[in-house]
């Protein structure tokens, strides 16, 4: 842990700040002119695979955003590649699993003890953990056991996750197999990104909202529990995010994560109330919103950290990623208002009924 001090780690632990944290979701991406210009040169998965190139991206976005954590660039996928499972990126289609899972063989042949080729990404971690010091934390992160099974399963992106699904229903089995191999080299792959200097690390559930809380709990809990439990080892704090899951909440603040994800379909204050307050919270503007104009943008981002109340535990962030073409001014202003009208309330900053740090 480089920054072990910062607010956001301190937030992420529910202890009280001095100011609300701010960092956004794709915080480098295609937005940016300054990472459009790496990608005339590099494919995404040669940012990736090149530790300089992918800490100049993470460092470069930190910076020129002003904001309180670095979230270290890399691709959901890249563990399918060392589970030998290739992908390519179709132009606007997004990942394409060359030969999806769809077997008990399949699963079978899936190997777990290639973990450390990803080595590159901690090797990224390291060099923007030495860049920045104390001065601003660095966040590791991997894909949930869910969202990559189903990646790998439907061969790509998918509306109903039919296949997915339906291993699930007819080979729970084969199921529960998939995703403990899952399990097993993302957390060795999350592991070594702390071991390179990651303040902590967001497990990120993307699809997971198409799941009732029945087969959420069946087909799911049970992995990103026991994923949380082994990474809670590696001494840092756990974030786990999930899209679309405001009826999952409940179920999701039984995980043991030391901060819930919240989208933008939720109100923050009752999907804090939602995990009992049991965890420190993170979101939740809705990404769209940086496309109004900026006394909108203000209004609501206000409106959340009003809902957030002074409470110890918030982290201010997007209820997803950051959208292409989204002006980046809106998001710069966005950061800096987060930080300027939190630090002027950091008086009432006490912790509230229902807080962890009572």
């Amino acid at each position: 842990m480089s920054a072990p001090n910062s607010n956001f780690v301190r937030a992420c632990k529910s202890l009280p700040v001095d100011r609300t944290p701010v960092w956004f979701m794709r915080q480098a991406g295609r937005y940016m002119a300054e990472y459009r210009s790496i990608r005339k040169q590099h494919s995404l998965l040669e940012i990736c695979k090149k530790p300089k190139l992918a800490a100049q991206v993470t460092i470069e976005a930190a910076e020129i955003l002003g904001v309180d954590a670095a979230i270290i660039f890399a691709d959901l996928l890249l563990p399918l590649e060392v589970m030998g499972l290739p992908f390519h990126f179709s132009a606007g289609e997004g990942p394409v699993i060359e030969k999806p899972v769809r077997s008990k063989e399949d699963i079978k042949n899936l190997r777990t003890d290639r973990a450390s080729e990803l080595g590159y990404v901690s090797e990224a971690v390291a060099l923007v953990a030495k860049h920045f010091a104390e001065r601003v934390p660095v966040i590791g992160f991997c894909g949930a056991p869910f969202t990559l099974a189903s990646y790998m399963i439907e061969g790509g992106g998918s509306r109903n996750y039919i296949h997915a699904k339906t291993m699930m229903y007819n080979h729970p089995a084969d199921w529960d197999v998939l995703m403990e191999k899952l399990v097993s080299v993302t957390c060795e792959y999350s592991a070594e990104q702390v071991r390179a200097g990651a303040d902590a690390i967001q497990i990120f559930d993307s699809w997971v909202g198409c799941l009732s809380v029945e087969d959420y709990r069946r087909y799911v809990l049970p992995h990103v529990t026991g994923m949380v439990q082994r990474l809670e080892k590696a001494g840092v704090p756990i974030i786990y995010f999930g899209t679309d899951s405001a009826t999952l909440l409940p179920a999701m603040k039984e995980i043991g994560a030391d901060v819930i994800g919240l989208d933008w379909r939720i109100p923050l204050d009752e999907g804090w109330e939602r995990v009992a307050y049991a965890a420190a919270v993170q979101g939740n503007l809705d990404p769209v919103l940086l496309f109004a104009e900026w006394k909108q943008v203000k209004l609501r981002a206000e409106d959340i950290l009003n809902r957030a109340d002074g409470r110890p535990g918030h982290i201010f962030n997007l209820g997803h990623g950051i959208l292409p073409e989204t002006p980046v001014e809106n998001v710069k202003n966005l950061a800096r208002f987060v930080q300027e009208y939190s630090g002027s309330r950091s008086g009432v900053r006490q912790p509230k009924a229902g807080s962890r740090s009572q």
